[in-house]
C-alpha cells in the first residue's frame, strides 16, 4: 500500500507540472566565470540587463523593498549612514537580491576609499596628497590593506578610487585627491594602492580617464588642451602601469573633454585607447552625470537618449545618472544594436562573478565594531601622517622645539584649533573628528609648558579684526606656530566656504582672506616664527620662505593630524615627507611642475629679474618653483657615497641597476628618500629636462650606513617619435641621483644603442 501511494503522490506532482528543476548553471561555482556568464545572460530580458547598466542608491533597512521593488541593478551605494547601519543594511539587501528577484543577481556595493572608507566611523586616513608626499608605496599598501578590512565587513566591495590624475594647474580644486605632479609616482602610489585592497577583495575604481587634473583655467571639468603625445607620454602612463601591474577590475570615465573630445561619449578613448592600447578587461563606470552631460554640458548629443546611446556605444558600460533607462526604448526600435546592451552587461556580470558575489555576497556586521576604527588602524593613520609631512625651512635649527626653552607657545591660525580632513572623508566641515594641532601640542607639552591659542582670523572671508587678538597673544608668548591653509569637506556633507576640494578652484593661490596679514602682523612682535601650511594644495609661500623661521607642510592627514604634526614640532618624530608637487612663487608663475621641457623655462638671455632690480623672463621674478618637487627637509643629514652602474652601455631590453650607499651623519634616526632622474641628451622629439624614474625611502639608524639598490627598464627610457612610434632612441642619457629633483648628489652618462 506504501508503494502505491508514493507513486500516486509522484505522478500527481509531475502532472501538476511541479518538476525538479536543475540548478542553473550560472548558480554553480565550479563551471567557469565565462559559462556562468552566459548562462545567465541568456536568461536575462532586456530590461533586466539594463538594469545591471545602472546604480541604484541604497537607503534605510527598512526602505529596501520600496526602493529596489523586486530589481537588481548593477551596483549601490550608501554614504550616510554609519557603518554599522550601513553594514546591516547591506547584508539584509544582498539577502533581498538573492531571495527576491528573479534571477538572484548580487549588487555590487560601492564607497568612496580615496583616504579610508567614505562611510560614517570608519578610520579617517591621510588624503592622497599626503599619501603621495610620503614616498612610500609599501605604507600606502598597508593603508588600503586596512580600509579593504573595514568595506569587507561593512559588505562594501568596490571603491570609487585611486585617482591617478596628474596635479599640472595648482588651481583646481582637486589637487588634493592626487598623489602629485609626477606619473610615475602616480603609477607607483597607484599600483600599490590597487593591490591593498585587491587584498581583501575590494575591487578598485581608477580614475578619472583621461586627462582630467589639467582642466584650462584650473575649473573644474573644463577641457583639457593637448595632442596624441601629450597623452600618451603623461595623462595615460600611470593608467597603463596600474592597469598592466593590477589587472583592476573597472575603471572611470571622466566629465572633461581632452582636445575638444568629450572621453565619456568617445569610443576612442574608452575602447580602442582604454581596452586596445592598454588591454583593460573590466568594466568602465561612469562619473556621476558624466552621461547626461554629454547633452546638457558639451552639447554633443541633442537628447539625453542620444547621450546615453553615445556613451554605451563608446564603452562606458554602467552609468550612475538616469540617462540608460532610454536604452530599452533605443533597442526596441531599432536605434541601438543589442549587442552593446550585452557587451556591457557580460562586462559588469564577469566582475560579480570573478568578486564571488554570487557564492557570498555577505559583509560581516557582527564584525564592525572590532575591525573599523581599530586601535592598530587609528595608528596606522598616525604612522602615515608622520611620514607625509614636510619641513621646507628651519633657520637655525629651531627645530625641534626645545621645550625648556620655549615655555609659552602661542598656537595662532585659522586651522589651528580645526581638523581639516578633505572632499572624501564622510566628516563634516565643523566636525572634529580628529585631534587638531593645538590638541597634539597640549598631549604632548603636557604641563612643561603653557600652550595658549588664537584664531587670529579665519580661512577664508576679509575679516581682520581678531588679528589684534593673535598678536598680543604672541607678545606674551616665547614661539609663534601659526597654521594657515584652506579647507575642503565632501559635497555629500553641505561644504560651506571651502576653499579647495572638488568644484572649489581657487583664481590665486594666494593665502585666502586675511590670512597672510595674520602672518606679517605676528612676525612684527619679533617672536620666533614657525609657518604650518595646512591644505590640500600648494599655495604661495613666497613671504613664509623669507620671513618665518620655519615652514612646514601638512597636507590634509586624516584624524592624527594634530598628534602627528605636535610630535614632528617637537622631536618626537623626524619628518622624512617629501614634496610632491612643486610649490609656486606667485600664481602667475604657474604651472610651476619640475619635468618641463627645455624650451619652457630655460633662455640663453635673463633667466628672472626681482623687484630689486628687474629682468626678462619674467621681469619680477624668476620662472622656478619656490620649493622644487622632491624636496625636504629632516632633524638628520646624510651623505651618499660608493655609487656604481651596472653598465654604460644598454639596449631597450636592458635594466639600469644603480647601488649607492648612504649614511646617517645626524643624531636622530631619520628616514631618507633616494630620487633617480633620468635626462634624454639629444632627442627627436622635445622630452623634459629631467624625469623621475625610481626611489626609494629608507630608515637609517644614526651613524649607520645602508646600501641603496635602484632598478629602471631601460624600456622606461622611451619616447613617442614624429611618427607616435613608442622607441628608445640610440643616444646618451643622463643618470642623476639625489635628493630632490632640484639637489643631485651624482650625474652619470649611460649610452643606448
Amino acid at each position: 500500500m506504501k508503494r502505491v501511494f508514493l507513486v500516486i503522490c509522484l505522478s500527481t506532482f509531475i502532472s501538476s507540472g511541479y518538476t525538479a528543476e536543475k540548478k542553473p548553471l550560472y548558480k554553480d561555482k565550479n563551471v567557469p566565470v565565462e559559462k556562468r556568464v552566459e548562462d545567465l545572460l541568456s536568461r536575462m530580458t532586456l530590461e533586466e540587463k539594463v538594469w545591471q547598466m545602472e546604480n541604484k542608491a541604497a537607503g534605510k533597512l527598512d526602505e529596501i523593498d520600496q526602493i529596489f521593488g523586486g530589481r537588481s541593478y548593477g551596483t549601490t551605494h550608501e554614504m550616510g549612514t554609519t557603518a554599522e547601519e550601513c553594514g546591516r543594511m547591506y547584508y539584509e539587501l544582498q539577502k533581498y537580491m538573492l531571495n527576491n528577484t528573479r534571477l538572484g543577481i548580487p549588487l555590487l556595493p560601492a564607497a568612496e576609499g580615496i583616504q579610508g572608507i567614505l562611510q560614517d566611523e570608519c578610520t579617517i586616513f591621510p588624503h592622497s596628497i599626503a599619501l603621495g608626499s610620503t614616498f612610500n608605496p609599501a605604507l600606502m599598501q598597508r593603508m588600503t590593506e586596512a580600509a579593504g578590512e573595514e568595506a569587507r565587513v561593512i559588505g562594501i566591495r568596490q571603491v570609487l578610487s585611486p585617482v591617478l590624475d596628474i596635479a599640472r594647474d595648482l588651481r583646481w580644486g582637486r589637487i588634493e585627491e592626487t598623489f602629485g605632479e609626477d606619473p610615475y609616482l602616480i603609477a607607483e602610489m597607484g599600483i600599490a594602492f590597487v593591490k591593498g585592497y585587491q587584498s581583501q577583495g575590494v575591487a578598485c575604481m581608477p580614475k578619472h580617464f583621461v586627462a582630467h587634473g589639467s582642466p584650462t583655467g584650473g575649473l573644474n571639468c573644463a577641457s583639457v588642451s593637448g595632442g596624441e603625445r601629450e597623452l600618451r607620454s603623461l595623462y595615460l602612463y600611470p593608467f597603463k602601469r596600474v592597469i598592466e601591474e593590477t589587472n583592476p577590475q573597472a575603471v572611470m570615465s571622466a566629465y572633461s573633454a581632452y582636445d575638444g573630445v568629450a572621453t565619456s561619449g568617445s569610443s576612442y578613448y574608452m575602447t580602442d585607447i582604454l581596452r586596445g592600447e592598454l588591454g583593460f578587461k573590466g568594466y568602465v563606470y561612469s562619473d556621476w552625470g558624466s552621461v547626461e552631460r554629454l547633452k546638457t554640458f558639451h552639447f554633443a548629443a541633442e537628447t539625453e537618449a542620444e547621450a546615453a546611446k553615445m556613451s554605451v556605444i563608446a564603452g562606458v558600460d554602467l552609468n550612475v545618472d538616469s540617462s540608460y533607462g532610454f536604452l530599452p526604448e533605443l533597442v526596441k526600435n531599432g536605434e541601438l544594436d543589442i549587442k552593446y546592451i550585452d557587451q556591457a552587461v557580460r562586462r559588469i556580470l564577469t566582475v560579480k562573478f570573478e568578486s564571488g558575489l554570487f557564492d557570498d555576497p555577505y559583509g560581516e556586521p557582527d564584525r564592525i565594531k572590532d575591525v573599523v576604527r581599530s586601535k592598530k588602524h587609528v595608528e596606522l593613520a598616525k604612522e602615515i601622517a608622520d611620514e607625509s609631512v614636510v619641513l621646507l625651512k628651519n633657520e637655525n635649527q629651531i627645530l625641534p622645539l626645545d621645550l625648556t626653552k620655549y615655555k609659552k607657545i602661542a598656537v595662532i591660525g585659522p586651522n589651528s584649533n580645526q581638523t581639516v580632513f578633505g572632499d572624501y572623508s564622510w566628516a563634516k566641515g565643523d566636525s572634529k573628528e580628529g585631534v587638531t594641532l593645538l590638541e597634539g601640542l597640549q598631549n604632548v607639552a603636557g604641563n612643561q609648558v603653557s600652550v595658549s591659542h588664537a584664531d587670529g582670523c579665519d580661512w577664508w572671508s576679509r575679516d581682520d579684526s581678531h588679528i589684534r587678538e593673535a598678536v598680543e597673544l604672541a607678545k606674551e608668548s616665547d614661539v609663534a606656530i601659526v597654521a594657515v591653509g584652506t579647507r575642503s569637506t565632501y559635497l555629500g556633507r553641505s561644504p560651506k566656504y571651502s576653499t579647495a576640494g572638488e568644484g572649489f578652484d581657487l583664481s590665486s593661490l594666494e593665502l585666502p582672506g586675511k590670512q597672510n596679514e595674520l602672518l606679517q602682523a605676528v612676525k612684527a612682535t619679533g617672536k620666533p616664527l614657525i609657518v604650518v601650511l595646512i591644505a590640500g594644495k600648494p599655495m604661495v609661500m613666497s613671504w613664509a620662505k623669507e620671513n618665518a623661521d620655519a615652514v612646514l607642510v601638512q597636507w590634509y592627514c586624516g584624524e592624527q593630524q594634530g598628534n602627528s604634526l605636535a610630535d614632528i614640532l617637537v622631536g618626537n618624530v623626524n619628518p622624512s615627507g617629501r614634496l610632491n608637487v612643486s610649490m609656486p612663487r606667485s600664481t602667475g608663475n604657474t604651472p610651476c611642475y619640475y619635468n618641463y621641457y627645455p624650451t619652457d623655462r630655460e633662455q640663453r638671455f635673463d633667466s628672472g629679474g626681482s623687484p630689486e632690480e628687474p629682468k626678462g623672463h619674467y621681469i619680477f621674478e624668476k620662472p622656478y618653483a619656490l620649493w622644487d618637487f622632491g624636496f625636504g627637509l629632516g632633524y638628520s643629514d646624510f651623505e651618499y657615497s660608493n655609487l656604481s652602474l651596472n653598465d654604460s652601455v644598454f639596449t631597450a631590453k636592458d635594466q639600469l641597476i644603480v647601488n649607492l650607499d648612504v649614511k646617517n651623519v645626524g643624531s636622530l634616526d631619520g628616514k631618507e628618500v633616494v630620487q633617480l632622474y633620468i635626462k634624454d641628451k639629444i632627442s627627436s622629439v622635445a622630452t623634459p629636462v629631467q624625469q623621475l624614474k625610481a626611489f626609494r625611502k629608507e630608515l637609517i639608524k644614526k651613524g649607520e650606513t645602508v646600501s641603496v639598490r635602484l632598478v629602471v627598464p631601460i624600456s622606461e627610457l622611451a619616447l613617442y617619435n614624429q611618427r607616435m612610434e613608442k622607441v628608445v632612441e640610440a643616444g646618451e642619457f643622463e643618470v642623476q641621483i639625489g635628493r630632490s629633483s632640484d639637489n643631485i648628489l651624482f650625474r652619470r652618462t649611460i649610452s643606448v644603442r
